[in-house]
């Protein structure tokens, strides 16, 4: 969706989105707890039922730590899912918590929001907020996530910003 409005606003500085990555880790955390907490229930489960075998192993926490493939599965889930956190806020409104409390906003210069893929492509370039730093080198006030999706960061106006919490989106 396509909302000229918002073409126009400013690029976001590098402290204020820094800001906003400080809110956003902390749910990004409670992502990862949940997601693990869910992955390690499933995990309880398939080895109560006998599917997964505990080898000698005399706790099921051990079980998964000590085996690589059950351990690699488990770790891609719960980064699948603070990725998912992110592409999905992306794509379906251009912002975070963290984005919506400092009035921030990802989207495609002209205002259009971001597709799934085009956030999960923005997730992979950002390298953990890492991307971010390219802005202090960058006049545009782009990071190097910015650049590769050819994807702003813009500051919303106080008006347009709670207009988009009315609307829901």
């Amino acid at each position: 969706m396509i909302n000229s409005d918002h073409a126009n606003f400013p690029r976001a500085s590098f402290i204020r989105r820094c800001g906003a990555i400080i809110y956003d880790s902390l749910l990004a955390v409670a992502v990862y707890m949940i997601a693990g907490a869910i992955g390690f229930g499933l995990f309880v489960g398939l080895t109560s039922s006998g599917v997964i075998s505990m080898d000698g192993y005399e706790h099921i926490a051990d079980v998964l730590h000590q085996t690589p493939l059950y351990k690699g599965i488990y770790q891609l889930w719960v980064v699948l899912c603070v990725v998912a956190f992110y592409a999905l806020f992306w794509s379906r409104g251009g912002q975070t918590l963290g984005m919506r409390a400092w009035r921030l906003k990802v989207q495609h210069p002209n205002g259009q929001n971001l597709s799934f893929v085009t956030a999960l492509a923005r997730v992979v370039w950002s390298l953990a907020g890492i991307g971010n730093l390219f802005i202090l080198i960058n006049p545009d006030k782009q990071a190097l996530q910015d650049k590769m999706t050819q994807s702003e960061v813009v500051v919303l106006s106080v008006e347009a910003n709670q207009m988009r919490n009315w609307r829901g989106a």
